[in-house]
């Protein structure tokens, strides 16, 4: 992360904290006569102070947060999420608003919460590293597969511990609003449970060795990943990958698929549930019957899970009462 900074602050935060937090300058020079080159001078709160990496690093993860995920979430919206889904009996009354508003109340706390991470990684504390030779050539290569493997064991205890009674209400429920997520239901969490669902990204260079470009890249990676397995395209029907199908059984029946990017924890925990064949087919996954077939048990999960009547105001229900 000190690389973003880095470029952060050469284009933008040297000026802004030249601005706003000057030292004393002579009379007969100005802010506005430095060079890009001189601002990172200028400011009484220098380049290495804790609390300015602490501000800029929230900044940063605030922003590429929302950028990243307008992006990537509107790409797949409008050019691979099928818009039939939004006729399914239990899409929500203006869900992609209300996915788009949850999202961006979450994205700034969950910032907050995850700015430390990057201050520590700033500050040395990390087993970050730039010289490829440090490690090893082979070591670049193994890095990847070790960081899913990682993240994805750890991501499944604590998605799975978030499914408990005494906190999946409070915390979990939220995210479950959506029974037929759009992408742009991806980042829609409350903030702690997104934030407890990317410790182990964080966790994971405090204890192995990570290349700061492989680090970044593999940022980008997981955020796109997460829109992807919630799009509704299910391409991958692999039976070693938690793709968009498995994710999809996740939010329809609540109680399996916890992974988030392989099928091998929910196979050694005992809550994999393989998707249906109908599922890679459009005609039967859209289908008036298909929709009957889940609404029939999903229904019947919600009550064992939430208990209680379903407090979701459905699109359907709501076009209904308008035909009366």
């Amino acid at each position: 992360m000190d690389l973003i900074l880095d470029i952060c602050d050469t284009y933008a935060f040297d000026y802004a904290y030249a601005k706003a937090f000057p030292v004393h300058l002579p009379s007969n020079v100005t802010l506005d006569a430095a060079t890009r080159d001189h601002f990172a001078t200028l400011s009484s709160l220098t380049r290495d102070n804790a609390y300015r990496q602490y501000f800029s690093l929230f900044m940063i993860t605030w922003i590429f947060g929302v950028l990243t995920y307008f992006l990537f979430a509107s790409l797949s919206y409008f050019f691979i999420f099928d818009h039939d889904t939004l006729k399914h009996p239990k899409y929500l009354k203006n869900q992609v608003w209300l996915e788009i508003k949850l999202t961006l109340q979450s994205l700034p706390q969950m910032a907050i919460l995850t700015a430390p991470w990057f201050l520590a990684e700033v500050r040395g504390y990390s087993k970050l590293y730039m010289d490829p030779k440090e490690y090893g050539l082979w070591y670049m290569f193994a890095q990847f597969p070790l960081f899913i493997m990682f993240t994805d064991c750890f991501i499944y205890l604590i998605h799975r511990g978030l499914h408990h009674p005494l906190v999946y209400k409070t915390l979990h429920k939220p995210h479950h609003k959506w029974i037929v997520p759009t992408p742009y239901a991806s980042h829609a969490f409350h903030p702690l449970d997104g934030y407890a669902q990317s410790l182990p990204y964080h966790i994971f260079p405090f204890i192995f060795p990570l290349h700061k470009l492989s680090y970044v890249a593999l940022f980008t990676f997981i955020n796109i990943w997460t829109i992807l397995i919630h799009d509704g395209e299910f391409i991958a029907n692999n039976p070693l990958i938690n793709g968009a199908a498995c994710h999809t059984i996740h939010h329809l029946y609540f109680n399996h698929n916890y992974g988030q990017f392989t099928t091998l924890w929910d196979r050694l925990g005992a809550s994999y549930r393989k998707p249906e064949q109908e599922l890679f087919e459009k005609e039967k996954k859209m289908s008036v019957e298909m929709w009957k077939k889940e609404v029939k048990e999903m229904e019947k999960v919600q009550k064992e899970v939430e208990g209680g009547a379903d407090d979701r105001q459905y699109l359907s229900e709501t076009q209904a009462k308008k035909t009366i």
